[in-house]
């Protein structure tokens, strides 16, 4: 870092100094022409008018007048040449230390900008290995919470709802085994701002409730988590998130928040994806939908994706639903292929042309399993496996459609 920085300066200096010598050398040549010119001119008249004397041509006391009048002027050009040089001298060096100002200023402001102080240029691979250490490396749960000013409970609440609160807390301390009064806690919590209290409300009632736990069980505390340490992504929150996924890909909060993890980790190419699939799925009232539409456009950004935002829950044709392939199994052979052929055929078209989320590639990789296309389900699988190279949750799924559809082992 501190070589850069020398080899910087040095360059600096070199150009300015170029420039000032530029700006000294073209000042100083504009100035002795224009004051050389001046005196050159009434030091040639008086040489002629003593020429003129000697031949005879003017008589000396008209001579004597027109000398004293050149040596006059003479005398006021050798000043203003004096005085040029004077402002001449002080102009330059105001403007070399305006050029150097300015270089040393603007190149230091540009790279803070533009640069990132104190890394150097990463190769793609070498910047997936770091955002992959700042994933595995970030702050826990009660770090970040930690972090955070403490709970004040609101002073305008309203006296009767402060009552409830305070017998609910009571009633499920003095029960701790109660599921529905730790889940009601956890949504009041929630409701004043008790974030903190809510999700280990929330974490409680998901322990009382054992194998029931859904995945939208596990998507409100990976939300409550995330809420509780003021919007960060911690490794307790990604572990819910991930778990609710696992119950249900499509779980839009869980997903939500999984970009946000990705995005705050270094990965915006994945976070990207998520979000944008999200936006094409919907429904436009979706929770997620406003805080991605206010980040989504500077994500592309950072993704290096030309992007435009489409319409929202627009994308309704998805493909052949997974029931829709069992149904089609007990058709002839003529009805199914009428049924999921055009089916497939629009979800190939729209993955070749403006690509999808991998739960649509999987969803082609099964269908044409099914259809018995082993060919060019191998070469889709193939495809998608290149287009999500660094999403591990997404190949995981692209897989598993493959196996299915008997393309891999």
């Amino acid at each position: 870092m501190l070589s850069f920085w020398v080899v910087a300066t040095a360059i600096t200096l070199m150009v300015a100094a170029i420039l000032i010598r530029a700006v000294l050398k073209g000042t100083k040549r504009e100035v002795e022409s224009r004051a050389a010119s001046d005196v050159a001119v009434y030091r040639a008249q008086l040489d002629e008018v003593d020429r003129d004397v000697a031949r005879g041509v003017v008589a000396k006391a008209d001579a004597e007048r027109v000398h004293a009048e050149i040596a006059r002027r003479l005398i006021a050009a050798d000043k203003a040449q004096s005085a040029e040089q004077a402002t001449s001298a002080r102009a330059p060096a105001f403007v070399a230390l305006a050029v150097i100002g300015v270089a040393v200023l603007g190149s230091v402001l540009s790279y803070l900008w533009l640069g990132a102080p104190g890394y150097g240029d990463m190769a793609l691979k070498d910047r997936i290995a770091f955002a992959e250490e700042v994933r595995l490396n970030r702050p826990k749960q009660e770090v970040a919470e930690a972090s955070l000013p403490p709970f004040v409970e609101p002073i305008d609440i309203d006296p009767r709802y402060q009552e409830l609160l305070t017998q609910l807390r009571n009633t499920v301390a003095q029960r701790k085994d109660d599921v529905q009064g730790h889940v009601l806690l956890a949504q009041q919590e929630r409701r004043i701002g008790n974030y903190i209290a809510a999700k280990e409300a929330q974490q409680r009632a998901l322990t009382l409730k054992g194998g029931d736990v859904t995945a939208q069980d596990l998507a409100d505390l990976g939300e409550m988590q995330v809420v509780a340490a003021g919007g960060y992504v911690s490794p307790e929150a990604e572990m819910s998130l991930r778990a609710a996924l696992n119950k249900d890909s499509q779980n839009g909060a869980a997903r939500y928040y999984l970009g946000l993890m990705l995005a705050q980790t270094g990965r915006p190419d994945q976070a990207f994806r998520i979000w944008d699939s999200l936006l094409r799925a919907g429904p436009e009232d979706a929770a997620w939908i406003p805080p991605i539409l206010g980040q989504i456009e500077e994500l592309a950004r950072l993704a290096g994706v030309s992007y435009s935002i489409p319409a929202i829950g627009g994308s309704t044709e998805r493909g052949p639903t997974a029931a829709d392939v069992a149904n089609a199994q007990d058709m002839t052979p003529a009805e199914r292929m009428e049924m999921i052929g055009s089916m497939v055929e629009g979800l190939s078209e729209r993955l070749a042309t403006d690509g999808g989320p991998a739960t649509d590639w999987a969803r082609l990789i099964s269908s044409l399993g099914v259809l018995g296309e082993s060919q060019r389900a191998a070469a889709i699988h193939a495809n998608a496996v290149d287009v999500f190279a660094d999403d591990k949750d997404a190949l995981e799924l692209i897989n598993a459609a493959g196996r299915r559809a008997g393309v891999i082992d």
